[in-house]
């Protein structure tokens, strides 16, 4: 599975944030700890906060900050939100035409390492990353 820069971006700002203790978090603060360009990280955490995944506090004191419960959000959702369902459903090799009736020869091994992935993603949450960071610095 390829990601676009998007999806690898979200992916990087929320598991940052979720294994992090600070409660809130700056556009700033997250440019230069993961040193995504700074417009792109604007508009991402602005994508992101539509999205439901973070809330955005404006002021002094604002930034961002996780919408719901970190073990509510999984990879998998994630993923799917920001990349869209269609990277789950196309054929590995690119073909259009690549369903059950004319699998391509990679169909059957994609189909299966694609589902064992998309099992892992979906029962891996935010809060796993979290407790999974703090056993290993334990």
């Amino acid at each position: 599975m390829i990601l676009n820069k998007t999806t690898e971006y979200s992916l990087a700002v929320l598991g940052y944030m979720a294994v992090s203790q600070d409660d809130i978090f700056s556009a700033e603060f997250l440019h230069h700890e993961l040193k995504i360009p700074r417009r792109y990280l604007r508009k991402l955490l602005t994508d992101l906060s539509k999205l439901g995944f973070i809330l955005s506090t404006k002021g002094r004191n604002g930034g961002f900050a996780f919408a719901r419960p970190l073990g509510e959000i999984n990879l998998a959702a994630i993923i799917k939100t920001v990349e869209g369902s269609e990277l789950m459903e196309s054929c590995i090799l690119g073909h259009q035409s690549c369903k059950e009736e004319q699998p391509c020869v990679m169909h059957e091994t994609w189909l299966e390492a694609k589902t064992k992935m998309l099992e892992a993603l979906s029962n891996t949450t935010l809060h796993d990353l979290r407790e999974r960071k703090k056993a290993k610095s334990d």
